[in-house]
């Protein structure tokens, strides 16, 4: 490993100082840990800013900048034009809090807690299980690509001798970061996970955007990056969406079946479930959902820009040659075809900016790690184990079951990630594992918050149509492929809308026939005579106070789920980011027209997209920054008085009594 201690002392600074200081904060935490509510949701105290920067760390590890990457080499800036047709449907869901708003209302710690409190113990048994099994297989990969990216990104040797032994990197990697994870997450829970990861997202925010402006000021040349792009076969283009309809798997029936199944499965996967609970109200959590909108800006463009760089070096002979050098000490196709881009981003990115990225990626993979190991544990402790007890636990023997599992999916993982042969495009993996669960969860849970007379039968017959045509659909596009050794006419996205679509009808109908009474939806909502109170804190009594004084709510701002709870400045940020996103959606609109009517030539797309996805997200993502530093400052503060105060109640701990 002497390559890495033959780095800049800069970059080696820059890349290990931001993660000791995230461990040091989820080893304080621990003292704050005195409740299963604060293992599990942070005791419910959490502000706005904290649980979005928090959350989003989980997207800057290596295993998604990886999935991203390889989504832009095949289809480029087009994704981003269609993509706008998710822009009505995105609003609705962000701004209205739809699901997220009403799941908090419930206060249930995790889904399957859910599932008891509206429909049945047995029926949380099921979905509980199998969204652990779910989780387990989709987290098996994340891991390990994490651990190749950082041995080729630092050009390590791929493997290492211990006397006789010859250990691949990869795996001492994976090894090295699962158990800092552990560490971590045994000692705060999801504590431990919200300062860490805040922290984390703090320092990766400033560094998003110092990564894009340096690179697009002092190392940037767009003609040079244009005639790559441009350099393209017909109906495979990187840039005109409307030459880009040969482009395999990432077009836009992917964009249009992400839409109905995303909508579908609002909140339904669970690698991150604890922050869904984890808000000091239902508005919190709502608003949350809201800023991390704004802040994917800043992470996008310094993605983007990664990307046509190390394109654009590719291109070059020099440039090529160097990265397949390396390439070529990797045996493995799949993993040659993910450590392209970072390789050459390896080979191009200058001091300081390389440590930047190492930083980013490796605070990325512990906090994105140990947001699936607390979340795939807890929902086999709470939705499985927990339930299945006669005799409830006591709050040290509950916490101290948490933690074994957590180290028990960090050891399966290692196995599954070191053995299992990943041959997809990890964003394809992920949608495919992922329906296993969602593809019957979404009916249950959307019929469940919003519909009365939804019923524990339509909720079996639908989870259970979903999943096995999801499963059953898996499987025998694995068979076609190994029979025939060509592509199944059906991809996993196709496989999932159809499950999703069935399940929705199974759930309906079987419910409409067996409902005999419409279900309490205020006990379960814990609205009108079965209201709790969520926060006893200065803040939020001056907060609704001001709230009351507001005028009468708009017919316009009911529609997006705007009501009395959204002071002034919520309903700035709410309407700036309604606006913003449909500036673009009408763009997309008129553009579209414009286009069929009268085409213009590919040169002019390539333009269009520096101004829209480099220029004006780096002016937003500069902005995003510094409101975001102040925001989640002032929400640091917040939280931790609030657990300092908070009163613990033993028996909030995820069970659902009669």
């Amino acid at each position: 490993m002497e390559n890495v201690f033959l780095m800049h002392a800069v970059d080696l600074a820059i890349m290990i100082l931001p993660l000791l200081l995230c461990i040091g904060i989820a080893l304080y935490s621990r003292r704050y840990v005195r409740s299963v509510t604060d293992f599990m949701a942070g005791g419910r105290n959490a502000g706005r800013f904290l649980i979005c920067t928090a959350r989003s760390t989980q997207g800057s590890g290596a295993v998604v900048l990886v999935a991203l990457f390889q989504m832009f080499a095949v289809s480029g800036f087009t994704l981003g034009w269609w993509g706008q047709l998710s822009v009505p449907i995105g609003l609705l869901i962000a701004i209205s809090g739809f699901v997220i708003y009403r799941y908090r209302q419930t206060r249930a710690m995790t889904l399957g807690q859910f599932f008891e409190m509206r429909y049945s113990r047995n029926f949380r048994l099921f979905a509980g299980g199998l969204a652990f099994f779910a989780g387990l297989i989709n987290f098996g990969i994340i891991p390990v690509i994490g651990a190749r990216f950082m041995t080729n990104f630092l050009e390590l040797p791929q493997s290492l001798s211990f006397g006789f032994c010859h250990i691949p990197t990869y795996m001492v990697l994976m090894a090295f970061f699962l158990t800092l994870c552990v560490i971590t997450t045994t000692f705060g829970g999801q504590i431990a996970v919200l300062l860490a990861d805040c922290a984390d997202g703090l320092m990766s925010q400033i560094f998003y955007v110092t990564i894009a402006a340096v690179l697009i000021f002092f190392y940037f040349s767009w003609p040079e990056t244009k005639a790559v792009l441009l350099n393209t076969p017909p109906g495979q283009s990187l840039v005109n969406p409307f030459d880009s309809f040969s482009l395999k798997d990432f077009n836009v029936w992917y964009v249009l079946m992400g839409i109905a199944v995303g909508t579908y499965s609002v909140m339904a996967w669970q690698n991150s479930h604890a922050f869904n609970a984890s808000g000091a109200s239902p508005h919190e959590a709502r608003m949350g959902g809201i800023l991390g909108n704004w802040r994917g800006i800043a992470v996008s463009v310094m993605i983007t820009v990664l990307a046509v760089c190390a394109m654009t070096y590719l291109s070059s002979p020099d440039g090529a040659a160097a990265v397949n050098a390396d390439l070529s000490k990797i045996t493995d196709k799949s993993t040659i075809d993910q450590m392209r881009i970072p390789v050459a981003l390896s080979h191009m990115l200058p001091i300081g900016l390389k440590g930047m990225l190492l930083a980013i990626c490796l605070m990325g993979i512990v906090a994105g790690d140990g947001i699936h190991l607390h979340s795939w544990s807890s929902i086999l402790i709470q939705d499985v184990i927990v339930p299945l007890r006669k005799k409830p636990l006591a709050v040290e023997q509950h916490i101290r079951l948490l933690r074994v599992a957590i180290v028990g999916v960090a050891v399966f993982v290692f196995i599954f990630g070191a053995l299992f042969p990943q041959t997809e495009y990890v964003a394809i993996w992920f949608q495919v594992t992922q329906v296993v669960f969602t593809g019957g969860a979404g009916a249950a849970i959307i019929g469940g918050l919003y519909w009365n007379r939804g019923t524990t039968s339509g909720a079996w017959v639908g989870f259970i149509t979903g999943s096995v045509l999801s499963v059953g659909g898996i499987i025998v596009r694995i068979i076609y492929q190994e029979c025939f050794h060509q592509e199944f006419c059906l991809n996993g996205m196709q496989i999932g809308f159809i499950a999703s679509v069935v399940a929705v009808i199974g759930y309906v109908s079987v419910s409409l026939l067996t409902c005999k009474k419409p279900h309490n939806m205020d006990k379960l909502l814990h609205r009108g005579a079965y209201a709790v109170a969520e926060v006893n804190d200065a803040d939020a009594i001056k907060k609704a106070t001001a709230a009351a004084k507001l005028k009468k709510i708009s017919w316009f701002n009911k529609l997006w789920g705007i009501d009395e709870q959204f002071s002034r400045s919520d309903r700035w940020i709410t309407m700036g980011f309604f606006w913003w996103c449909m500036l673009w959606f009408l763009i997309f609109i008129f553009g579209s027209l414009a286009y069929l009517i009268h085409p213009w030539s590919a040169s002019v797309w390539a333009d269009f997209w520096f101004v829209q996805a480099i220029c004006l997200p780096l002016v937003i993502g500069v902005l995003t920054t510094i409101w975001f530093t102040y925001g989640c400052s002032h929400d640091l503060l917040v939280f931790f008085r609030r657990l300092k105060e908070e009163k613990v109640d033993v028996n909030d701990n995820g069970s659902v009594s009669a």
